[in-house]
């Protein structure tokens, strides 16, 4: 495992880029988690006596990769919380999806609907019993006509299961790599990134935006020459 990549980190916050593959917090597999690695970072850096306190506020896919940030103390992470209920809190997203979008930007709105047993969500009619509104923008950085796959910016109104993956499959713009969701590149790494996080700090009230990009490697090589 390599070592914590910390973005950010104050005496309230700490922001770190989270790898592919490692869940957001323990689940069932018992792998080692990001909950887990962040109160470790902590313990070791403050030689703390007994665990140090992390509050989880927000979570990413497994497969995806990118920007997160982990409270410090209750307080902190009451306040994140709340600005997540409040939409004050944003997450952007990079994606390469299969095909060529109909149009430079725009917004996908939906109805999803999760099957929690099959761990799945698909677009349903409006007023669909337990379904509920997913909205995104989307914005094409670029598109290459030789491998037939578009790069785009993701801004998410809502947070919603599998959301980014479901609106875009429903197109017929599956995520590359996405095999749940019927991608092409059957065997790689799914191809979301979460690239950059605004909030407002939970004590100063600033608003702070942190970013990162994901290695220029594998599927990630169309990024090159893009300013995003």
């Amino acid at each position: 495992m390599e070592a914590l990549n910390v973005i950010y980190e104050d005496n309230h916050i700490i922001v770190v880029e989270k790898p592919v593959n490692i869940p957001s917090q323990g689940d069932k597999t018992g792998d080692i988690d990001m909950l887990t690695l962040v109160k470790k970072y902590l313990k070791e850096k403050y030689q703390k006596p007994g665990e140090a306190y992390v509050g989880l506020v927000h979570r990413l896919d497994r497969p995806v990769g990118g920007v997160m940030v982990f409270a410090k103390t209750s307080k902190s992470a009451g306040r994140l919380s709340d600005q997540i209920r409040e939409k004050k809190f944003h997450k952007n997203y990079l994606v390469i999806v299969n095909g060529k979008m109909e149009k430079e930007k725009g917004t996908l709105e939906d109805y999803l609907l999760k099957n929690e047993k099959k761990n799945m969500s698909r677009v349903v009619p409006e007023g669909t019993k337990n379904s509920k509104l997913a909205s995104l923008d989307y914005e094409v950085l670029k598109y290459d006509s030789e491998i037939n796959l578009s790069v785009l910016k993701i801004n998410l109104h809502t947070g919603r299961h599998h959301q980014i993956r479901v609106q875009l499959s429903s197109r017929n713009h599956s995520i590359y790599g996405d095999q749940k969701y019927g991608g092409r590149g059957h065997g790689k790494q799914i191809a979301l990134w979460a690239y950059e996080l605004k909030l407002y700090h939970p004590i100063k009230n600033e608003l702070m935006t942190f970013n990162s990009i994901p290695k220029q490697i594998g599927s990630w090589k169309i990024l090159e020459g893009l300013k995003i």
